[in-house]
């Protein structure tokens, strides 16, 4: 085992020794040899004291650390985090006949930082998010297959539109095993999802909101329900099954209007209660009748990517919630979320206060959000909670 070796400015190692993830590119003062792009380094302070082993990329994140240990990344490696990660997700009760629909793999919470892997029934989405995970690719493939079995057939790998950098790097979509009489037919809690992993939006379907969507069916009975930014319409099939009396579902691509009334009809054939509008949500909001829904769920794509973005994503969130708490009925309920990473917990919060301030109306938090424990958050890197939502009564 011998990798190239990265020195850091004096005092730069100071996070590294609280276990963050990431060495930013300003804290490295030089290289032994010339690291390639993905390439596994060594981490030393400025006294040559070892600090850590991870994937070299360009970039402001020069190193994503994949262990604080001196150790060989090699297949034998993958299959420990493997089976780490596999281990908490069966003490979690997933992968049961009601519910084979979760996320294998979070990243940083599973200590993997820059890989994603989705588990849709026989079938692994893998997504790289650094060219490290890229390059790796087919080691990470046959220590999943080894360390999962017979549980999984397919392997899709999806990272044509996630790489950061790519620096000779090609990337092409396609199944690195199997592929054969692939069900696009996935189960989360009992209900039925079409899942398209290959031209769906990230790997196919929106995992992270499983536990929050069974919250909202147990406030649907009865109410007339509006799901914003519907994509495959998965609240609005809890919505449904939670006895709603009508359920609009909203999204500006009419793919995903015609998704959504896939999965509404697989569930709920013949199914009365509930229409679909390809529209843009703003509008939407603003020409509806006030008191025409009592139950709004409010789950936009990520207003902000970058932080220099992130004053107009905050205006966004406080235009969005401020049309509907505006709208809704005396005594309804809003899910309102934000899945921005660079939105922490307290902008969301204010962005919200403020827009309900402007309304003048009462307003209840009755329940604060996050993504469920198969995309658990590294204590040491809290870049990893991304999903902030709020449970609203306006009165």
């Amino acid at each position: 085992m011998s990798y190239k070796k990265l020195y850091l400015n004096p005092g730069k190692e100071e996070s590294l020794k609280r276990f963050h993830p990431w060495v930013f590119s300003g804290a490295i003062h030089h290289a032994e040899g010339r690291p390639e792009e993905g390439e596994i380094v060594e981490i030393y302070d400025s006294r040559k004291n070892f600090l850590a082993t991870g994937h070299c990329q360009i970039g402001s994140i020069a190193v994503r650390v994949l262990s604080f240990k001196q150790e060989e990344i090699n297949e034998d490696f993958w299959k420990k985090r493997f089976e780490t990660a596999w281990t908490l997700r069966r003490n979690l009760g997933l992968n049961k006949p009601h519910n084979n629909t979760f996320r294998l793999i979070h990243g940083e919470g599973d200590n993997m930082p820059g890989l994603i892997a989705d588990i849709y029934g026989k079938t692994v989405v893998m997504q790289a998010h650094s060219p490290g995970m890229h390059l790796a690719r087919f080691e990470l493939a046959s220590a999943l297959k080894e360390i999962m079995g017979n549980s999984i057939e397919n392997i899709y790998y999806k990272s044509e539109s996630t790489l950061p950098f790519k620096a000779g790097l090609e990337a092409e979509n396609g199944y690195l095993t199997g592929g054969q009489n692939v069900s696009g037919i996935a189960l989360e809690n009992g209900l039925q999802f079409k899942v398209d992993w290959e031209k769906g939006q990230k790997t196919g379907f929106f995992i992270d909101q499983r536990d929050n969507r069974s919250l909202l069916e147990k406030y649907a009975e009865g109410r007339n329900v509006l799901n914003m930014f519907c994509y495959t319409g998965g609240f609005s099939c809890y919505a449904l099954r939670g006895g709603a009396k009508k359920v609009h579902s909203v999204d500006s691509s009419s793919k995903a209007v015609d998704l959504t009334n896939e999965n509404v009809a697989l569930n709920f054939p013949d199914e009365t209660r509930h229409q679909a509008f390809a529209e843009d949500a703003f509008k939407y909001l603003e020409k509806t009748d006030a008191s025409a829904y009592d139950l709004i769920i409010l789950d936009p794509p990520a207003f902000a990517k970058h932080r220099k973005v992130l004053k107009n994503a905050l205006q966004g969130y406080r235009k969005l919630n401020m049309i509907a708490i505006e709208k809704i009925r005396p005594g309804g309920i809003i899910f309102t979320f934000s899945c921005s990473q660079v939105v922490t917990k307290e902008d969301f919060r204010l962005a919200v206060f403020s827009a309900a301030a402007q309304t003048g109306r009462n307003v209840k938090i009755l329940h604060q959000l996050t993504q469920q424990a198969d995309h658990p958050i590294n204590i040491y890197h809290p870049e990893s909670e991304y999903i902030k939502g709020l449970v609203l009564r306006v009165e």
